[in-house]
């Protein structure tokens, strides 16, 4: 599926001029996804900045979900973003238009954001709002074809309390409307007359869903130019999920080029209402889910990644480059999601885990 919303807030200063090009890679739950990205950013005037990017998916596999029901696939996401930025004295207007294709999903979205600086630059403010509208099909079936709409709001504030330390404070809701499901994804349910003692059917999702975040998040610059960082978040929705994530960091740059960097982040879910691993029969509630990503679980993300960077003369086309290697090592427990394809008695399988690898490799070039 897409990447939803792009777009960040920014303070009262353009994007500097850069391109960049990323491969990432990710691997894990029997799922392979890869591919290249290119960004382009050039300023106008000193006022105007337009941007562009190319990102490429690549995905094959078949992840636990599938694996239970149907046999792997292949297919390829492009997605295409535009946006425009435009500064006026400490204010900065972002807006761009995204668009996401696959076989059997097309995502556009559209968004805005202003930020404003004020009491000396040392507090910003932004609002944001993003809308959304997909339309999802399904492979093997050409006349399936729903669609989805989507909102999303914005509010984020931050200050420079200290010369060291700068907080932030961000919520974001969103409102979703139409075909939410997963077309690929089952609910198993109890048969007594099926080899295995369960059979599949469908999912049945509700058609509206709303959700909410907060976050906080705090930098702190070390005396030795080295900084630690963290942010906490907390998310709920009208489907009952609530989560929790944390975050902490460490950022040591060595010499003037050098610059390395470690985190972890910690996230835990609780379960939509209306999920459940195993059900009686297939249309025991008017709405029920199976995905393990509505299931109660927890994350671990561990991470690493440096970067060498390159001066040139501020007089040359280009000022500087730099190259940036980051891999993230995941690994997800669930607390009521059970392997379904292992060989157990019904309802006694294994609760499923699995880990996976991520590798992001990008070079970048300032002119």
């Amino acid at each position: 599926m897409s990447t939803f919303f792009i777009g960040t807030a920014h303070s009262a200063v353009l994007p500097t001029e850069r391109a960049d090009v990323l491969y990432h890679s990710y691997e894990g739950d029997g799922v392979s996804i890869d591919g290249p990205s290119v960004l382009l950013r050039k300023n106008i005037a000193g006022k105007v900045s337009v941007s562009a990017n190319y990102y490429v998916d690549t995905v094959s596999g078949a992840s636990i979900d599938v694996r239970a029901t149907a046999s792997p696939y292949e297919e390829v996401r492009k997605e295409k973003t535009v946006g425009f930025d435009f500064l006026n004295n400490k204010t900065l207007l972002s807006t761009s238009f995204t668009n996401s294709s696959e076989n059997d999903f097309e995502a556009n979205s559209v968004y805005v954001g202003v930020s404003q600086d004020f009491f000396g630059d040392l507090s910003t403010i932004s609002l944001s709002y993003a809308k959304g509208w997909d339309v999802v099909g399904r492979r093997g079936d050409e006349g399936f074809e729903e669609e989805a709409d989507r909102n999303k709001f914005g509010l984020g504030f931050s200050q420079v309390a200290t010369k060291s330390l700068i907080v932030g404070f961000n919520v974001e809701h969103i409102s979703d409307e139409g075909y939410l499901n997963n077309p690929y994804r089952s609910v198993r349910f109890l048969d007594s007359s099926a080899e295995r003692g369960f059979n599949f059917a469908t999912e049945k999702y509700p058609n509206t869903r709303s959700s909410t975040a907060f976050s906080i998040n705090a930098n702190y610059y070390l005396p030795y130019r080295a900084a630690i960082y963290g942010d906490a978040r907390t998310y709920s929705d009208t489907w009952g999920i609530k989560a929790r994530n944390f975050k902490i960091g460490y950022i040591h740059p060595v010499k003037d080029d050098w610059v390395f960097e470690v985190f972890v982040r910690h996230y835990q879910q609780d379960k939509a209402d209306f999920y459940q691993d195993l059900f009686s029969r297939p249309d025991e509630f008017n709405f029920m889910a199976r995905d393990k990503e509505m299931s109660t679980y927890t994350g671990l993300t561990a991470g690493i990644s440096v970067s060498y960077e390159w001066q040139f003369s501020q007089t040359a086309m280009f000022k500087k480059s730099a190259v940036h290697f980051e891999w993230d090592y995941m690994k997800f427990d669930y607390d009521d999601f059970r392997d379904a394809t292992a060989e157990a008695p019904v309802g006694e399988e294994p609760l499923f885990g699995f880990s996976a690898n991520v590798l992001r490799i990008f070079a970048s070039i300032w002119y």
